[in-house]
């Protein structure tokens, strides 16, 4: 993916760098793959809000992804590399021999035009799904099943992979985006690549229209407001508030927020940030 730095004609466009979208193949997504997607609002079911700064934003329909890399066996010819205004990766469409047609998270490098195909005992290629347990080790993957047959949980946005660096006996050793090193069962599946779209880190939204325009509300600093609504809040001009922490007062820096009981737990080999 390329980016572009518009000429300063207006403030918004002055620090502007924008996606070119030059591996977008079509402007029209496929009809029978949509679903409807209702905006929340940051709110519950109740009506309350739950999650602030969250509403507005463009109307969007939700693109059917297949995280699942079920049909085994079937080759797959991409048709088209298309955007998604849910995620921050590109989608791929695939149209697979039987003509049945499914959208994947595409992977970088992955054309209009290339075969790709899924299951047990196929080529450990770009945008391939296969078992763990058949890929060679030191190989990037992404798109990465906790549960066996559970779908794609791991490794899904924007220029993100793991790397597959030991198995041993039922578990693979990955290395996370995190630097997390992790084990995950030998028999989840996994598709080889980067996830497409890897420049999306240095996209500048150039103004707070376009926040606005992706669902994004302006979000208040906590020491800009009253005692009564933050920790943080209240003091004499600008007053520093104190140690950072949520408006529920949990630590913002170096507070552990993982439970300890979670299941997952003696799955992880090396936490984040450890050398």
């Amino acid at each position: 993916m390329a980016l572009k730095k518009l000429r300063p004609t207006s403030p918004g466009q002055r620090f502007r760098i924008a996606p070119a979208f030059d591996e977008i193949t079509a402007s029209t997504p496929e009809k029978s793959l949509l679903a409807p997607l209702k905006n929340s609002g940051g709110r519950n079911n109740s009506g309350k809000m739950s999650n602030r700064y969250i509403g507005g934003g463009h109307k969007a329909k939700y693109r059917i992804i297949d995280f699942k890399r079920d049909k085994a066996g079937v080759p797959a010819t991409v048709k088209t590399i298309e955007y998604d205004p849910n995620r921050t990766a590109r989608i791929a469409l695939l149209q697979y021999a039987d003509g049945e047609k499914r959208y994947i998270i595409a992977p970088a490098g992955l054309a209009v035009g290339a075969s790709v195909v899924s299951g047990s005992g196929v080529a450990p290629e770009v945008g391939n799904s296969l078992p763990l347990r058949e890929i060679p080790l030191g190989t990037i993957v992404h798109n990465i099943e906790l549960m066996p047959g559970g779908g794609a949980a791991m490794a899904r946005s924007a220029g993100t992979y793991a790397q597959l660096v030991a198995r041993e006996d039922k578990y693979a050793t990955l290395k996370l985006p995190s630097g997390e090193m992790r084990m995950v069962l030998v028999t989840c599946m996994a598709t080889v690549g980067t996830v497409s779209n890897g420049d999306h880190m240095n996209v500048r939204l150039g103004k707070a229209g376009r926040n606005r325009w992706l669902g994004r509300r302006p979000r208040v600093r906590g020491v800009a407001m009253n005692p009564v609504d933050h920790p943080m809040g209240g003091g004499e001009g600008k007053s520093s508030g104190g140690h950072p922490r949520s408006r529920n007062g949990i630590f913002a820096k170096g507070q552990k927020t993982r439970n300890k009981n979670k299941y997952s737990e003696n799955l992880i080999v090396s936490r984040k940030g450890k050398k």
